[in-house]
Parts: C-alpha cells; structure tokens; sequence
C-alpha cells in the first residue's frame, strides 16, 4: 500500500469533509481519513490507483485537491497568512453593510432615493461577499445536500433577488418612498418592500463567524512544524580523519559525529565516546538528565548537558524518533473526529422544509386566485424570514464572550468544534513532570548521622555542589543558600561522570553521590543509613549521600515537588463526575508517592510518547471520552489524539500547538474550570440555535400567510439578536471554582 496526503481546498464544515472521506472511499483499494481542521486527506492505496486519480475524484466531488511539494524544503518555506482574504472580505462587507442597516433601521436617516444607495451598498456584499457561501451551496445542491452555507445563500439571494424586483418593477423605488416603523400585519402584494438590510447583514455577520473559526483553525499545522524545528540544524562529523560541519540533512547511517556540551544530538544513535549527563525531557518529560556513557543509546534532539559525546548515528532523517513523533502527532490530528456544526446538522432538516414551504406558499396562493405579485411575495417571505440573522450571531457571539472571559482567567479556547468535545468527557489523563508537579528539582530534607548537624552536612554538600550544572546539584545548593546564605569555597572539584561529585571544604576531602559509591570508596556507613535511602526512595525521592574524611555523614533528599493546587484540582476535577490517571515517563515508585499526594487512585509509569498515545486509544476503545492535560513534547500526540487535548501555558510551544485549550499559567486548578467554562459556552450556543431557530419558525406562517410587513420582519430579526447577544453575554458572570 501507498499513503499520499493530499491538501482538500473549499470545505467549509465538517458535512465537506464527510464527503471528500466518502468519496475517496468508494476507489478501490483506497482507505482515507479526511481532517476538517488541517483540511488535509490522508490517503492509504494501491498499486492499481494513482495520486492524479485520488485528485480527480476529489474535484469531482466539487473541492480543490493538491499533492505534497516534491521539494523537501517545502515544509520550511514561510506561508502567507490563508485568513488575510477572509479577513479582507470580511473588512469591507462590514464597511459597506453598517449604511445599508443604519437607514432600513432608522426612518430619519431615510432621505430621499436612500434605497438607491442601500442597493449600491448592499449588492456587492450579497454576490461578492457571500461567494463563498455561494459556491458551498452549489456544491451541496450537486450533491443534494444542505447545509448553513445553503441556508444563508439561499435567504441573501431571496432578499436581493425580491429588492431588485421591487426597486426597478414595483413602487419600492419611486422618490421619497421609506420604511415607516408600525408593527401591522396586514397582506401586501410586497412590491413596496426591500429586504437589503436583512441580506447584507447576514451576510457580514456570517464571514465574521467564519474569520474568527478560520483564525483559530489555522494553529493545527504549526505543532507539525515546531516539533521538526527542534532537531539540529548542523552537525559536527568525522569524515577522512577529519572533522567538519554539514547540514544535518546529509548526515547518513554509520557517520559518527562530535556532540559538544549544551549542543543538540542529530540523530538516534549510540555512543561510542566519552560520557555525560543528556537532558532526555523531550522524549520522557523527566526533569532529571540520563547520564550516558560508551555503548548507550541516545536520541537525536535532546541535548547534551556536560561532556563531549561522539555518537555513531543509527537512524536518521525521517526515521528517528523525533520524526516519528511528528508522525504521531499527524496522525492523531487527521484520525480526529471534527464535530460537524450545530447549525449544519439543524439546516440539513431546516433548509428543504423552507424551501418546501416556499413552493407549497406559491401553489397555495396562486390556486386561491390571488395575484402572481401577492402569491411571489407570499413565497418569497417564507424565504426572507427563514434567512438565519441570528444564527450568524449565535455561535460567535458566545464563543466570543466565553473566549474573552476564559482570556480573563487564563484559559485560551481554540474554536468551537473544541467545545463539543468537552461535553462528554469522562476521563482526565494528567502528565506528573510540570503538570502536577513543578518540574523543577528540590530540596526536601537532610538527614545527619547521630553525632553530625543537618545544617553542617548541608552546608559542605551545598558547596561541593555549587561548581555543577545537574539539576540535583542545583536543588542542593539552592536550598542550602536559602537556609544558610553565603557557602564556603570548594578546591579541587571533580565530576565524577554518572556517579557524583567530589571536591575540598575547609580541608576535608569531600565525596557526594549514591550510598554505593561512598561504600565502594571504603568510606564508613553508619548502621541505620540504607534504611533511611530506601524509605526515601520508596517515597518517590532521590537521595545523595555525604561524607568527608572516610566516613559518611548524612543523606540529602531531592525530589520534583508537587504544585501545592494539584491536590484541590484533581478532588474539583472529581466532583465534576471525571475520572483522573496520571501518565508519566518516570518509574513507579516516584509516580504513585505523587500520584497518592494528590488523590490519584490510577498510575500508568514508565512510558514513552508513543505509549501514551496508544493509552488513549485504548481508554477510547472502551468507550470513554479522553481530556489529557499535558506540557511537553512528549505529550504532544496524545493531546493530539485525545478528545479534548489541554495544555499548561508554561509547557512547550509543540504541546501548546497540538492541544485545543491552552491554560496560561501553571495551576492545575484550570483544567476543571476549563472544563466547566466550556460546556457553559456550548450550552449558550445551543440555546442561541434553538431560539434563533425558534423566531424562524413562529414567523413563517405569518410569512405563507402573506401576512408579513417588513417592520415586522425586521423587528423580529433585531429581537431574536438582542436575544441572542444578550444570552451569550451572561457567560461574562462565570465563575471560576479557584
């Protein structure tokens, strides 16, 4: 089988995307997942279908189809902006509308011939404008479909179409003629009325909802891009007996390449000299470095701390691991369900039975013996009235208003399809290393021996420490300074590589590492000692012991301490009926000693990106509805994968990226209040639907009545968005539990 993926063009909801799928589908030997979001296709076939085929079934479908770029800096290239035409269109629909609305709305502005300029104005919008609606619905009447785009295409030309009619052929456009505003229901052959502002309006409402979706949906693509900018750019490698630098895109299998401190490992491989500490977070999302020496794997990206390392590379380009990642993190956006639209699902019933309605209006009056012009005004009006002005304010305004108030609290929402998501969550995986805990190492405690003083151990072990860059060393010192201010100097220090440090204080040869280490030197250990560093490591701490003179002095303990709002977080996430489990790379015993600090009854330790994407897929196999909280690198597929993906604002960009809420900050306390935040805001959006809906259908039989003057449609399109607008500002009084 071959995999292609192809770029879809012209979608503009999810019913598009459902079609493209079913489409591709029906080839032979062809499996495809089409992903509304990156408006990508990700297509598996045969030998007997050709790409240019796949792309011809799409166009014939109604949509643009494109294969990748051959050139592989086609990725690097920076795109141009693909929400600046929306954005343009939008601009001047908004310039051009606010006249048209300003004068049906308000009988002073209406001098004399105003009607003139209303046409003027509004024309460009309704055909212009509302193109794109335009072409969607054409494409779904091919298809015989109907979706929001049908609806709004539909009522806008309707409005247009009849004005026009009225201005050149009824009584609309003789001079002086205005809209009086008397709220009377009386039938009218309607050639005196013009629907301009109704048609212009919706028009500019609908794009403004569309930009800011538009807006947010562009994020999808950049998680891809930010995880393949962290490899390394260059790389030292030995080639002829020498050394020399190259573009990391020509290093191959075999080349064995230099790895100086602080710089980026190219590729997976092993090493083959020297040893260090590696900074691994990218791959485990551990705080602590991976001490390495001769005949350790490594993996390209992460960074070395303190030594040179000359590494044999054993997989390059896109078969490491961080291009796997890259491919997980694809994969889990394109496998990803996209909640289709409310209003789409709504029109697809709504659309025909207006139109239905419509016809049925025009045979009804025409049988009855009244005019042609009474019967088409009839007809027409049922078509005006269903024209959705609400429902383009229904879903903007409250994802507006409930965007900007979870702005206020540190929670950034990425579009609508998101909040549908949150609704059916059951399930809230959590990261331990910068999620529930800080993520940062600290010092807990230190213990002495019976004839030692803690700030005496602590004091000298501070200053051994001072001259390093491990993290541990960093807690240790930190936490010595705090306590006891200024340490003393340390001669003669050593690093002793993967096992500890060791130097002079005061005269005294001073020896810090594991308990073994001490043992293995001949320095004397108290009775009582291995007791006390099993205890703590049982508890999920690291612990370094002391000594000086050939004796061992006391015990350090450090460990990755927990945020102090985790615990109030997982019991808030708890009473909004979520099941929470913690994930972690780290080893079991220091993620249950976290997990049982915060009131986490469910622990799965000890895995990679890959595994925690696939603990997703199999919680959602079983028919649970994942969250994952997450703020590394190697969350980043499984926030992808997850139902609803949320990220901590301190994490990284690529996790940022590939999630669907963004908490700025670090409290965890956000995630249920994001949570609660956006089931309010979908609950708004779907009481705005119902009602803007609901106005719709009260007027429609005064509409096939003929009954429908237009200061009472207008009266009722303005109602049912002050409602509208006005239900989606309470979401300004949310409250968060924090």
């Amino acid at each position: 089988m071959n995999t292609v993926e192809l770029s879809i063009g012209g979608m503009t909801c999810a019913s598009c995307a459902a079609r493209v799928e079913k489409k591709l589908n029906k080839l032979d030997t062809v499996t495809a997942t089409v992903n509304f979001a990156t408006e990508k296709a990700r297509v598996r076939f045969g030998d007997d279908v050709t790409p240019e085929q796949l792309v011809a079934t799409v166009e014939a479908t109604g949509y643009q189809a494109r294969l990748p770029e051959p050139s592989p800096g086609a990725e690097d290239r920076p795109s141009t902006d693909p929400t600046a035409a929306l954005r343009q269109r939008l601009l001047i629909c908004l310039a051009l509308s606010i006249p048209v609305i300003l004068m049906a709305m308000a009988p002073a502005l209406q001098f004399t011939n105003w009607q003139w300029l209303s046409l003027t104005l509004a024309a460009p919008v309704v055909v212009w404008g509302a193109w794109p609606f335009h072409r969607a619905a054409w494409a779904n009447l091919r298809h015989g479909t109907a979706t929001m785009d049908t609806l709004i295409s539909v009522g806008t030309l309707a409005a247009l179409g009849w004005s026009v009619f009225a201005l050149f052929w009824g009584t609309a456009g003789t001079p002086g003629m205005t809209h009086p505003f008397e709220l009377t229901i009386a039938r009218t052959d309607g050639t005196g009325n013009i629907y301009l502002e109704a048609a212009a309006g919706v028009t500019t409402f609908i794009l403004a909802g569309r930009y800011f979706e538009a807006r947010a949906k562009r994020q999808a693509g950049t998680a891809l891009r930010a995880l393949l900018e962290m490899g390394a750019k260059e790389v030292s490698v030995r080639r002829d007996g020498a050394e020399r630098r190259i573009p990391v895109e020509q290093l191959q299998i075999e080349d064995e390449f230099v790895v100086r401190p602080g710089e980026k490992i190219a590729a997976d491989g092993i090493v083959v000299e020297g040893s260090s500490a590696v900074d691994a977070s990218m791959l485990t999302g551990e705080s602590v470095p991976v001490e390495v020496a001769p005949g350790d794997p490594v993996v390209g990206a992460t960074v070395n701390i303190d030594g040179r390392l000359v590494v044999r590379a054993g997989r390059v380009g896109a078969d490491t691991q961080l291009a796997q990642m890259a491919r997980m993190v694809e994969d889990a956006q394109n496998g990803k369900a996209q909640a289709q639209r409310l209003a789409d699902r709504i029109s697809a019933v709504f659309v025909p039975v207006v139109i239905a309605l419509s016809v049925a209006t025009l045979g009804f009056w025409l049988g009855t013996g009244v005019s042609v012009a009474a019967a088409f005004t009839a007809a027409v009006a049922v078509l005006i009235i269903a024209c959705p002005c609400a429902l383009g304010l229904a879903t903007p305004t409250a994802l507006m208003v409930g965007t900007g108030r979870g702005a206020q609290l540190g929670i950034l929402i990425k579009g609508p399809e998101v909040l549908e998501s949150t609704r059916r969550v059951d399930t809230v995986i959590v990261d331990k290393t910068g999620t529930v805990t800080t993520g940062t190492m600290t010092l807990f405690d230190v213990f002495a021996v019976d004839d030692e003083q803690p700030d005496e151990v602590l004091r000298i072990a501070g200053a051994v420490e001072s001259p390093s860059e491990h993290p541990i060393a960093r807690a240790i010192t930190a936490g010595a300074r705090d306590k006891l201010g200024e340490l003393p100097a340390v001669d003669a220090f050593a690093n002793l590589r993967g096992l500890g440090v060791e130097g002079t204080v005061d005269g005294h040869p001073v020896l810090l590492g594991r308990l073994q280490l001490l043992a293995d030197r001949s320095y004397t250990i108290p009775e009582g000692l291995a007791d006390v560093t099993e205890r703590a490591e049982l508890e999920g701490r690291t612990v370094v012991a002391v000594g000086w003179n050939g004796r061992a002095r006391g015990l350090l303990m450090v460990a990755d301490s927990v945020k102090p709002t985790s615990a109030e977080a997982v019991s808030l996430l708890k009473r909004l009926g979520l099941t929470p489990i913690m994930v972690t790379g780290d080893n079991a015993a220091v993620a249950r000693a976290v997990a049982a600090q915060v009131g986490i009854n469910e622990v799965i330790a000890g895995v990679l990106p890959q595994d925690k994407v696939d603990t997703v897929t199999r919680l959602q196999n079983e028919g649970r509805v994942v969250a994952m909280v997450g703020d590394g690198v190697n969350d980043a597929a499984a926030l992808a994968q997850a139902d609803l993906g949320l990220a901590m604002g301190s994490g990284t960009d690529v996790a940022i990226e590939a999630s669907d809420l963004t908490l700025i900050g670090d409290d965890l306390r956000a995630v249920p209040d994001a949570i609660r935040l956006s089931r309010r805001t979908l609950s708004t959006i779907k009481g705005n639907l119902f009602w803007a809906f609901g106005y719709n259908v009260a007027a429609l039989p005064l509409a096939a009545a003929g009954l429908l003057n237009p200061m009472i449609a207008g009266a009722a399109m303005a109602f049912s968005s002050v409602f509208v607008v006005g239900n989606s500002l309470r979401l300004r009084g949310f409250t968060p539990s924090r």
